[in-house]
């Protein structure tokens, strides 16, 4: 919320400076963010008064100005602005002066000419013409500046002379003299060939000298519209020129600061959803008069009304959808004059971040910000029948907003309509169909109260959120509708916009009563640790216009967030001051804090993976649907039911993600792209699959790790799972081959991880094709692994056990079997087949080749046999390798070779 310190003076006087303004406010809990001084980058620019200009004689567009700015004698300007005249008051860039944007000026030369400075435009002071609409300038073509689109077919002759006709009653005439009669007012006199003629024009870029068209029929001198050209043919008869200034009580010298409004400074501030009332300049000044105990002064508005008409004949208003619209008032205003505002109101528009219009639109929103109320006006000609109905959209019914874009509701958006049709978006936008026009006659103004929630739905489901909505949406004072909509008709008064009519549409579906609460001096001081008299809490509140009589204390109906003891407690700190609150220690009990088991578990994860060498990421959870066919998931693959976003950011995070794959393999592109040669990385992120209650996702976290270089392969990623799940002291930890195939993995290079006979996830390396997909001609490794079966498998703490007191025996054995068996079946066969001796078992050959029969292999382990209460035998060692041995030629075909 910006605020004005010029429009704030009209209710409050406060003198601090900036700082010290922000300061206290922020301690009284309106938190500023920033403040702006609107011409901190203008300095050294002043009104200069034209003596004379003549033309640059090194040039065809430009001339040699004298211009006075207050000094001890006139200085020189050259300039190539054609809309200026001697006498014209302007804004001039002294040497050494800065503007808008850090364009710095000091003085030169153009063309061997001395400049001393710059004339300004609109343009360089960060305005335009709706900051200053007397300012449009209307060209006239001048024919000297023609330049033909088709050199070889000009329209205009280039020989062409006094006299001459150009189309119909057009010929072109000679510029022999120009009188300034006024403000962008001229007598010129032309040359026509066979006589001269005085005609009368606001066309400001005349000269004598000049060449121009003349319609001798209306007896106008012609614009670039009129001849039907375009400004490439005319590049220099524009309508971008020097700004004249037409202000009362201006003289050469005078600073252009206060002129032109730039003498303001804004206060930025950040107002907390619970505080809807400070959404306004009377808002912010009931807090600003509390901070700084200074007298509030607010205008009750006064309309005069007597306008044409009765208001109950020519408008009806019904509330079909009274449960979401409170209130609703309305009154009329007819015979409309459309036309630029005054200066005092744009200047506050624009310093509060809203550009002027013209009279009617600016009053609705000069409202907004003066009240926190938004408004809309209707053009009453558009209002089907005279009748305003709030109700609910019909299902697919379109309504074009003021934007121009066409949107498509349904019955949960609420809608201001005719008996015909909708004409607004209740609380959002109004419609285009009813929008105020220059030749606009008869105007509704509506101030109404709409459901915050309903609002706010609404603008969520357009993907639209507007001034108004965000209002709303915070939930407003159903009181104040009728005061912005007076404020409003009396502005129309003041302006002369219109005659109000007498009479207003106040349609009151729910009647607020006033909150009273109980003063209890004590409960707040111990709530707060201070020792604040009642005398003061009293005080306080009624300089926040809470009324209090005895203990009991009303709460204003735009304080909606006020509504228990705290809450009163909170207004009594905040302006007794919190640093003034004593600093004690905590008192009372309090609870210890902690890490639940799953956040445990992901530490604890975390830890082991950034100590392997693994990077955390994090990624969004919302995916492409196009992702699935990049890891070559099927159609018809039920993994691809996906939750979708109802207002996503794009196609690309459209989707809620299934499978984490997607996002470790984008990082890891991305990370190839930029040539990074070895890369680890991991991350633990949520996926979201269908299935939970009342249709929300079953959100489950998956650890996902991801990498590629030249020392990894898919016995390094093995050894980094194996080495997360023996930290977690996970038991029967295998890897097996995938019954069904993983599209996303190398069919060759890929095992799923069990613990148990509880799958824990999966890893290997990702299939050539899916790193084709992502642009990658490198292997990518990945694993992914469910949280909660990590968590299932996670051994119990670790207990102390002494080191062993007895010498362990080792056996090295060496088995044959078939090609298909696993390594990891044979090594769980050797420890199934222990009588209870084995303590470990370590792979340490394979071997195929001589001596072994084709479609076999050599398998050998060492074997490592102890006993906890004495030392082994050889015999009891034989024994144990034996059973071993059983085991395996029983089971799996293996024999010892």
């Amino acid at each position: 919320m910006n605020l004005s310190r010029k429009w704030l003076n009209e209710f409050v006087t406060v003198t601090a400076s900036d700082k010290e303004f922000a300061e206290a406010m922020t301690l009284s809990g309106s938190k500023v963010e920033l403040t702006h001084d609107l011409g901190e980058e203008i300095s050294n620019v002043v009104v200069g008064k034209l003596l004379s200009l003549e033309r640059h004689p090194d040039s065809d567009h430009m001339w040699i100005c004298q211009v006075d700015v207050a000094q001890d004698e006139p200085i020189q300007i050259v300039t190539g602005a054609w809309n200026i005249h001697p006498g014209d008051l302007m804004p001039v860039a002294l040497h050494k002066s800065t503007l808008p944007g850090g364009v710095k000026i000091q003085k030169g030369k153009l063309r061997g000419a001395v400049s001393n400075g710059m004339f300004c435009g609109l343009a360089e002071l960060g305005l335009d013409t709706r900051d200053f609409p007397y300012a449009t300038i209307v060209p006239a073509a001048i024919l000297g500046d023609y330049h033909p689109l088709d050199k070889d077919k000009p329209s205009i002759p280039a020989d062409i002379a006094p006299g001459h006709k150009i189309y119909g009653p057009v010929v072109a005439a000679k510029v022999t003299a120009v009188t300034t009669t006024g403000y962008s007012a001229y007598d010129v006199t032309l040359d026509t060939g066979d006589g001269s003629v005085s005609v009368s024009t606001t066309c400001p870029n005349l000269h004598e000298g000049d060449l121009v068209a003349y319609n001798t029929k209306s007896s106008t001198i012609c614009t670039l519209t009129d001849l039907h050209a375009q400004q490439a043919e005319f590049p220099h008869c524009i309508e971008d020129g020097i700004f004249i200034l037409n202000e009362e009580g201006i003289k050469p010298g005078d600073d252009i600061k206060p002129i032109i409004g730039a003498d303001d400074h804004v206060v930025e501030f950040e107002i907390t959803p619970n505080r809807p009332d400070c959404l306004s300049v009377i808002g912010l000044a009931r807090e600003a008069a509390a901070t700084f105990d200074a007298p509030l002064t607010l205008h009750e508005p006064v309309v005069k009304g007597g306008g044409n008409g009765s208001l109950m004949e020519l408008l009806d208003v019904e509330t079909a959808a009274a449960d979401l619209c409170p209130r609703y008032t309305a009154r009329m205003v007819r015979n409309v004059k459309i036309a630029p505002s005054p200066k005092w109101m744009r200047e506050r528009l624009r310093s509060m971040g809203v550009r002027p219009i013209n009279n009617i639109v600016d009053i609705t929103n000069y409202v907004m910000l003066e009240y926190g109320q938004p408004m809309h006006a209707f053009d009453y000609r558009y209002v089907k029948g005279g009748k305003i109905i709030v109700r609910r959209a019909a299902e697919g019914e379109e309504l074009t907003t003021l934007d121009g874009q066409v949107r498509k509701l349904n019955a949960n958006h609420l809608v201001i309509a005719d008996e015909t049709r909708a004409v607004g978006l209740a609380g959002i936008m109004g419609g285009e169909n009813s929008e105020i026009v220059d030749d606009t006659v008869d105007v509704v103004f509506e101030s109404a109260c709409f459901d915050g929630t309903c609002i706010r739905k609404g603008a969520l489901a357009l993907g639209m959120r507007t001034e108004a909505s965000a209002k709303f949406e915070k939930g407003l004072d159903p009181l104040n509708t009728l005061p912005a909509v007076n404020r409003a008709c009396e502005l129309v008064e003041l302006l002369g916009a219109g005659e109000v009519l007498d009479g207003t549409i106040d349609i009151l579906n729910y009647v607020p009563q006033p909150r009273v609460l109980k003063l209890e001096p004590e409960k707040i001081n111990g709530l707060l640790g201070t020792d604040v008299s009642e005398v003061e809490m009293v005080s306080i509140l009624k300089k926040l216009d809470f009324q209090v009589e005895g203990d009991q204390v009303t709460v204003p109906s735009w304080r909606g967030d006020v509504i228990g003891m705290a809450d009163l407690a909170e207004e009594v700190a905040r302006f007794h001051g919190y640093n003034n609150i004593p600093t004690t220690l905590m008192r009372g009990q309090t609870t210890l804090g902690g890490y639940g088991e799953e956040e445990l578990l992901e530490r604890q994860l975390g830890s082991m993976c950034r100590s392997m060498g693994y990077d955390e990421i994090i990624t969004y959870s919302f995916i492409s649907p196009t992702c699935y066919d990049k890891i070559r998931w099927d159609e018809k693959d039920p993994r691809r039911e996906s939750f979708k976003i109802l207002n996503p950011l794009g196609e690309d995070t459209s989707i809620m993600r299934t499978t984490v794959l997607p996002s470790m393999l984008e990082i890891l592109t991305r990370n190839y792209n930029y040539r990074n040669q070895d890369v680890r990385l991991y991350e633990v992120g949520r996926i979201y699959l269908p299935g939970g209650e009342d249709g929300l996702a079953v959100e489950n976290k998956v650890l996902s790790m991801g990498a590629y270089g030249d020392d990894m392969d898919f016995y390094t990623l093995k050894g980094c799972v194996e080495a997360i799940l023996k930290d977690l002291r996970a038991t029967d930890i295998r890897f097996e081959v995938p019954c069904v195939t993983n599209p996303s993995y190398h069919p060759g290079r890929v095992a799923d991880v069990y613990a148990g006979d509880q799958p824990i996830g999966v890893m290997g390396q990702i299939h050539p094709l899916v790193a084709q997909n992502y642009g990658v001609d490198a292997q990518f490794y990945c694993a992914e692994l469910d949280l909660g079966q990590l968590m299932c498998a996670k051994g119990a703490d670790p207990e102390y056990v002494p080191l062993p007191k007895f010498p362990a025996v080792t056996r090295d054995i060496a088995v044959v079997c078939d090609e298909a068996v696993t390594v990891g079946a044979l090594e769980e066969c050797i420890r199934k087949g222990a009588k209870g001796l084995l303590k470990d078992c370590k792979l340490f050959d394979i071997y195929r080749g001589k001596g072994v029969d084709e479609g076999k292999k050599s398998v050998a382990f060492n074997l490592v046999l102890r006993a906890d209460d004495r030392s082994l035998t050889s015999e009891e060692a034989d024994e144990d390798v034996k059973s071993i041995l059983a085991a395996l030629e029983k089971d799996l075909g293996a024999v010892l070779r």
